[in-house]
């Protein structure tokens, strides 16, 4: 277990080293959550709520293992990645071994409904919906299933270019806002709460043909909900 706060910046440069997909399909809309957005989310888990040290972490769809490899070096007491791309899983694994936390997690090649049981804290960068309509709300409710306490990253609806300088230029580029009252909504529907939404700004590299940007800025927000 983790006996120190761990600084953020020291959590980003780990975080860094973390090797992204090395062709990641449009279809499963495999974006690797970027460093700084990654850090932020696993500082306020674990330092603002105490979800992390100490807790059972599942990451669901965890990609090449960014917020699973976080949590554990964090000091998570048991950590499970599941991911339904094998080679995501596999770059997933040789990152725990690059990082030498090989040990602390488990990795899992299916679909998400393959988990059961419970664990104390759900962290998800799901699909935004962008290819496939809806992707995100099947990922909300197997971690309402899962975890006590979820932390969901999702695509803020609105372009707000003024509202990106804004995070930009504050010194924790991390705002406070109010939920979609359409998630808020599906949330509790499916008997969750929502306790806070933080909004900061995620840049993703230009990936697919389709893009048009070499880099693309836009809003998350990470909703943090508690199972009732």
């Amino acid at each position: 277990m983790q006996k120190r706060i761990v600084r953020k910046l020291e959590l980003e440069l780990l975080l860094s080293q973390i090797v992204p997909h090395p062709s990641p399909k449009p279809s499963l809309e495999q974006y690797t959550i970027p460093a700084d957005v990654a850090a932020t989310m696993l500082h306020i888990a674990a330092y603002i709520y105490g979800d992390v040290v100490g807790k059972t972490v599942l990451d669901l769809g965890c990609g090449t293992g960014r917020l699973a490899l976080g949590a554990a070096f964090l000091g998570a007491k048991q950590v499970v990645g599941i991911d339904i791309d094998r080679d995501a899983v596999k770059v997933a694994f040789e990152n725990s071994v690059r990082t030498n936390l090989k040990e602390k997690v488990q990795w899992i090649t299916g679909d998400i409904d393959a988990i059961h049981g419970n664990f104390d804290t759900v962290l998800q960068n799901p699909p935004f919906g962008v290819q496939r309509r809806k992707a995100d709300r099947r990922f909300l409710e197997k971690a309402l299933e899962s975890g006590k306490v979820v932390y969901s990253l999702h695509k803020c609806p609105d372009e707000d270019k003024a509202f990106i300088k804004k995070l930009k230029a504050s010194k924790t580029s991390v705002a406070s806002v109010a939920p979609s009252p359409f998630l808020e909504k599906f949330i509790e529907r499916r008997g969750g709460k929502t306790k806070a939404v933080y909004a900061m700004v995620m840049t993703i590299p230009r990936m697919f043909r389709f893009h048009t940007k070499r880099k693309h800025e836009f809003v998350v927000n990470l909703f943090v909900i508690e199972r009732r």
